[in-house]
């Protein structure tokens, strides 16, 4: 297509017909694979004479077929030719200081493509050109490329780091004099503050990983600073800085200084610790605080002058300043340096800093909303010179206390005592509301510190619960914030923390936002702390409704966090009020969700609200876990949520869905039909992009599994077990998945076999084979143990029928002489290496005492032998095991300090497995056991000997806490029991057994009846007591 018809087209898709437009979008579609399309694309946007609107919709289309198809990582995207890709890049560079900046941002893009695909591999000659233009007329186009190359390696590492090396040597000379050209410049234009503002982020860049060889030049290094030093301490011109704030603080010239100070406060404190071990960082250190940071540290106090004089400083330059302040206090020279300027910085500069502002009240009046935002947003405190305000008086008292500590509390209550004398009319507001953040701030430092720390109720009663009743809306939320931060102390008198208390509910009530936030917030670290419920328990109701109407107020996960640890303290007592709560959060969850579609670029705090609704579901789901009917009663309310958010809608709260599906799968009487709804989305989500959640999903389908046995094995329509079948077996067979990846899927295959013996022979075969030939290539010890008791559930299932696949498929022997091998391994310390847990010697107890009873013709005499001996270590470690699980348990609940439940170890490194064995009926503790189950968090499993630590023995404790059938089954009994009948039915071949015994397996097969026979006592025992229980 030539340019002209290619230019109708780009018009047509800027056409206000919809039909238009959609008829160029698809004749782009059509062509955008034609050889040149690209150069003539290119043509089009860096052609002066053509229509602007014309040529960003060209730049847009541009960038977008780069992004997708220069470097595909998938077969739907059609690669570049290379003849194209030639003309691009030889096109594309020395247009880009040509187009209008509109345009650039677009070419810009695609540049970074090209250079992260191509560079230097595809691409050498293009560090040349950059050198040849540095020296030319086409600086900045030059300086834009080398910007995009130094970012590539920004955040590399080691031997990925290379090609900056040579970047820097051959560049930075010449950047250098560039530099120092323009520094000299007199009346210097905004075009010289981009081309400095280029060269700062190019050597930013550079640096940020380590300083370039070139740098360690003392001559080289001290000509770049004389440089940075000079834009530090000149003074930013005052002609054309826009009045607006937003548009003053993104001025090019405020823009260098900003990147100055970045640069200097990463040299500071990344490279100039005196404590570095590598000789020449250490040198290069001891250089830097000698020659520089002295000297930097002076620029920043004048600048800071600025402040204090009224001028205007960006709030993220003022930031980084207070960063390097506040590094320098731990550094004898430095703080000497310090010392003199530090009571005008700290009562004149940082105080200010901390108070309330006409800013501040500005927003507060007109979007307060945007000011609560703005007050729990994570990321504006890395902006926020008040934050680093309090970050630098923090740090002052915590490393310098001694000297400093009195001083700035004798100031601080110099302002209280002012406020309180002053007249109505006259008080220092905004000062008092500095002086609360002060004293929350140091918070810490003087719950520890005497004679601070045994006046702080008083503190709190005189200074800081007057103002909750301030006709000042800042000092009422800042009362709260206060009282919040110090609820943890020991009231001597217990009727303050009650007017707290009070105090904090009724400013959920308040007609400002930010108050009723602020009191939200406030109130978590009361209810944490609260000793005696009953103080709480009487306003709940009303509690809980001023939580529904913030709710649909604001999207605040403060508010989440707190209504979360108020269902946790109260555990059932909140079962009144589940419902009400569940549907109250889906309703915000929703909102949140529509919030945050309605508006792409809408920041974080909706989405990190959404995902504290789900987990606060959660929360209310767990502590009303023993009332089946709530869940059914719920289940309308969440099933929307679970049915929408297991799709890739949901990627960003999978976690949190998938939790409350196993909730609901859980503890639902049971799994109704709308809930089998959600299986077959998991399995497509599973399928296409959520490999990385298997862990997670697996809970949820152990439900469906176990819980719906009847309707997985018969329902056709899905059909649940091909459904399975085909998941698992495409999982297992994929050679790009690392072990590690498909550990969830023999968990399920062993799942099916517990749940449904019997049910599923035509399964056995299939689910035998993928797990062999997963077995061969398997290199991690914990999965090879997976796969090991996939098997030896198969031979509990059936043992007869699972025995002769394995001899039909020929891996019968290697099987079981790996299988031995694998019981046998020891580490050095002599711990066992494999099998570790509980459930995994009671699952290979199982399957090999199956093959016990089997006939001779298959497990002849000495096959027999070898299975009966391993079969007896074995459940002589299972036995030591649970009963060191149940002494350490005994000695945890004796312990009054203890609160919940300790994760388990024993002697052997073994894994512990608190429901299993002869402890597994406390109720209680069964469903914690359940709860932690279906939160599906990983524990990582850390054996007693260090020395043995193995990363490829990645134990979890969830398998332990996974329940099946087998829970029922004692191995003690099921060996016995299969003996005895072996006895029965085959008195010679038992005689022979025991003949060939060793003494000592002899003594253990003795010690192993006695055992079974006083488990089938403390059994009857539990079931009596059980049934007693039930009947009372």
């Amino acid at each position: 297509m030539d340019l002209p018809s290619l230019v109708v087209i780009l018009q047509a898709a800027l056409s206000p017909n919809p039909d238009e437009r959609k008829a160029a979008e698809q004749s782009l579609n059509q062509i955008q694979h034609t050889p040149q399309h690209l150069v003539r694309m290119l043509l089009i946007i860096v052609d002066n004479n053509c229509d602007l609107a014309v040529r960003q919709v060209a730049s847009i289309h541009f960038k977008n077929y780069i992004a997708k198809n220069w470097s595909p990582d998938s077969d739907e995207y059609h690669e570049i030719s290379e003849s194209d890709k030639d003309a691009v890049r030889k096109n594309i560079l020395p247009f880009l200081s040509q187009v209008p900046s509109l345009l650039r941002v677009q070419l810009g893009e695609c540049l970074k493509t090209i250079v992260h695909a191509d560079f230097p591999e595809q691409w050498p000659c293009l560090l040349e050109w950059v050198k040849e233009n540095l020296q030319a007329s086409n600086v900045y186009g030059a300086l834009f490329v080398l910007r995009i190359l130094a970012r590539k390696y920004e955040f590399k590492s080691d031997e990925e780091r290379t090609p900056v090396y040579r970047i820097v040597d051959e560049t930075f000379p010449l950047l250098l004099n560039i530099f120092s050209g323009l520094v000299q410049i007199g009346n210097p234009s905004l075009e010289v503050a981009e081309l400095i503002k280029f060269i700062c982020k190019i050597f930013w860049s550079s640096i940020y990983m380590e300083i370039p060889r070139l740098l360690f030049d003392t001559h080289v290094f001290n000509a770049w600073m004389m440089l940075f030093l000079n834009i530090l301490e000149r003074p930013v011109p005052l002609e054309g800085q826009p009045a607006d704030p937003e548009l003053r603080k993104a001025w090019g010239w405020w823009k260098v200084k900003k990147w100055t100070v970045h640069i200097l406060n990463r040299l500071y404190t990344r490279f100039g610790d005196l404590k570095l071990k590598n000789p020449e960082s250490r040198a290069f250190a001891q250089a830097f605080q000698k020659n520089y940071a002295g000297k930097v540290m002076e620029c920043h106090l004048n600048l800071l002058n600025v402040i204090r004089a009224g001028g205007y400083l960006p709030d993220r330059v003022t930031n980084l300043i207070l960063q390097y302040l506040s590094n320098s206090i731990t550094r004898n020279s430095m703080y000497s340096l310090l010392q003199p300027r530090l009571d005008v910085l700290l009562f004149e500069i940082i105080f200010p800093l901390m108070c309330f502002n006409d800013d501040d009240q500005k927003l507060w009046d007109e979007d307060p909303h945007e000011y609560v935002r703005k007050g729990y947003d994570i990321i504006e405190d890395l902006y926020s010179p008040r934050t680093a305000a309090m970050d630098f008086v923090s740090e002052l008292v915590r490393k310098r206390g001694k000297e400093n500590l009195p001083k700035f509390i004798q100031f601080i209550v110099g302002i209280f005592n002012r406020y309180d004398e002053s007249p109505l009319e006259l008080k220092p507001y905004r000062h008092k509301d500095g002086a609360l953040l002060a004293i929350g701030a140091l918070c810490d430092k003087l719950k520890q510190t005497e004679p601070y720390k045994a006046e702080l109720e008083s503190m709190l009663v005189q200074h800081v619960f007057p103002e909750f009743c301030s006709h000042v809306g800042h000092l009422r939320a800042k009362a709260a914030w206060v009282a919040g931060q110090y609820a943890h102390i020991n009231f001597a008198d217990q009727n303050n923390f009650r007017i707290a208390l009070i105090s904090v509910v009724s400013g959920m009530r308040d007609s400002e936002l930010p108050v009723r936030i602020d009191s939200v917030f406030a109130l978590r670290s009361f209810v944490e702390a609260c000793r005696d419920l009953n103080e709480i328990r009487p306003i709940l109701p009303r509690l809980l409704d001023e939580f529904f109407k913030l709710m649909n107020e604001v999207e605040n996960e403060e508010l989440v966090f707190t209504l979360e640890t108020i269902v946790d303290k109260f555990g059932e007592e909140m079962a009144p009020y589940a419902l009400g709560l569940c549907h109250n959060l889906a309703a915000a969850f929703w909102r949140c969700m529509n919030t945050a579609e309605a508006d792409d670029e809408a920041d974080d705090s909706g989405a990190l609200a959404a995902v504290g609704c789900l987990r606060a579901i959660s929360t209310i789901l767990e502590s009303v876990n023993r009332i089946p009917r709530l869940f059914v009663q719920v289940e309308s309310t969440l099933l929307p949520i679970m049915q929408r958010m297991l799709t890739t809608d949901g990627q960003e709260v999978f976690e949190e869905v998938l939790e409350i599906a196993s909730f609901m799968t859980f503890f639902s009487p049971t799994i109704s039909m709308d809930l089998w709804s959600l299986w077959p989305l998991m399995m497509e989500a599973l399928a296409e992009w959520a490999i990385d959640f298997f862990p997670n999903i697996l809970v949820p389908l152990d439900n469906f599994v176990s819980r719906g046995t009847a309707h997985f094995l018969t329902c056709k329509a899905p059909d649940y077990q091909q459904s399975l079948w085909n998941m698992i077996s495409s999982i297992m067979a994929d050679k790009n998945l690392e072990d590690g990846d498909i550990e969830p899927a023999p968990k399920l295959i062993q799942v099916v076999f517990q749940n449904c013996k019997g049910q599923v022979d035509q399964w056995i075969e299939p689910y035998l084979r993928i797990t062999i030939e997963r077995l061969d290539r398997t290199e991690k010890s914990y999965l090879k143990c997976l796969l090991m008791q996939v098997i030896s559930d198969a031979l509990y299932y059936n043992a007869s029928l699972s025995l002769n696949i394995l001899q039909t498929l020929g891996v019968a022997t290697n099987v079981f002489n790996l299988w031995f091998q694998m019981l046998q391994e020891v580490k050095k310390s002599g711990v066992r290496a494999n099998f570790r847990k509980e459930q995994d010697k009671k699952v290979c107890c199982l399957g090999l005492t199956s093959l016990l009873a089997l006939p001779a013709d298959q497990v002849p005499g000495e096959a027999l032998g070898r299975v009966f001996r391993a079969t007896l270590d074995l459940l002589v470690a299972y036995k030591d095991q649970v009963a060191e699980a149940a002494k350490e348990e005994e000695e945890a609940e004796e312990d009054d300090d203890m609160d919940g439940y300790q994760s388990n170890g024993d002697d052997d490194g073994d894994g512990s497995d608190k429901e299993m064995g002869f402890d597994a009926e406390d109720g209680d503790e069964v469903d914690s056991i359940k709860l932690q189950k279906l939160a599906a968090q990983a524990k990582s499993f850390h054996p007693v000997d260090e020395d043995d630590y193995d990363s490829d023995d990645d134990y979890d404790d969830d398998d332990d806490e996974m329940q099946s059938p087998l829970d029922d089954v004692d191995p003690f009994i099921y060996f016995v029991d299969t003996i005895k009948a072996i006895q029965v039915t085959d008195p010679m071949r038992f005689q022979s057994l025991t003949q060939s015994l060793e003494f000592q397996y002899q003594a253990l097969a003795h010690g192993v009846a006695q055992h079974a026979e006083q488990r089938r006592v403390e059994i009857e025992k539990e079931k009596l007591e059980k049934a007693t229980a039930a009947s009372s």
